[in-house]
């Protein structure tokens, strides 16, 4: 009977530590399978910058939020690499603009990560790090979260990296990644 009581405790131990889940998709969009061509309908273009997708790069930005969302393209215009952030400088000049203009609502992770989150719920989808640290950017002191997720297999985004800002716990930035070959 002992042994029965020591196994179920054990089994239930083992189930309260959260799994590690992989993630698929960043502001609606999948590295590795979706274009330049879907962004470009989901989000507005007249707010992209770069004149096209011969840089291998597009980015949408509004300097009056300080929220910015960056593709990473491969030569055929399909995404490679999508981050989400929260730390480009804010310029000031905001008082008669529009606050709807980039559609922030959709910039969030499959599974719901959104940035302004608290650092705690980044576990909490995703389970541990894979390695974590310090890290500053321009002025910013975050902490670095990393996540492999090349045991899900080679057809699915193989890492995402947070960052959060290490005085308030928030998540400021979010990539996601394809393995580029």
């Amino acid at each position: 009977m002992a042994l029965v009581f020591l196994s179920a405790a054990a089994m239930a131990q083992h189930d309260a530590s959260p799994k590690r889940l992989n993630e698929l998709t960043l502001a609606g969009l999948r590295p590795g399978r979706d274009s330049l061509a879907l962004a470009m309908k989901r989000y507005k273009a007249k707010y992209s910058s770069g004149d096209d997708s011969s840089s291998g790069q597009k980015q949408w930005l509004d300097p009056c939020t300080g929220h910015s969302l960056s593709l990473d393209l491969d030569d055929h215009g399909v995404i490679q690499e999508i981050t989400v952030s929260s730390l480009i400088p804010l310029d000031g000049k905001c008082a008669d603009r529009r606050t709807d203009v980039l559609d922030e609502k959709d910039w969030i992770t499959g599974r719901g990560l959104h940035l302004g989150d608290p650092q705690d719920r980044v576990s909490e989808l995703y389970g541990e790090a894979n390695s974590s640290g310090p890290s500053v950017r321009g002025s910013n002191e975050l902490e670095f979260l990393y996540y492999a997720f090349d045991s899900a297999g080679s057809d699915v985004p193989q890492a995402m990296e947070i960052y959060c800002a290490r005085d308030t716990g928030k998540v400021v930035e979010i990539m996601l990644a394809y393995p580029s070959l």
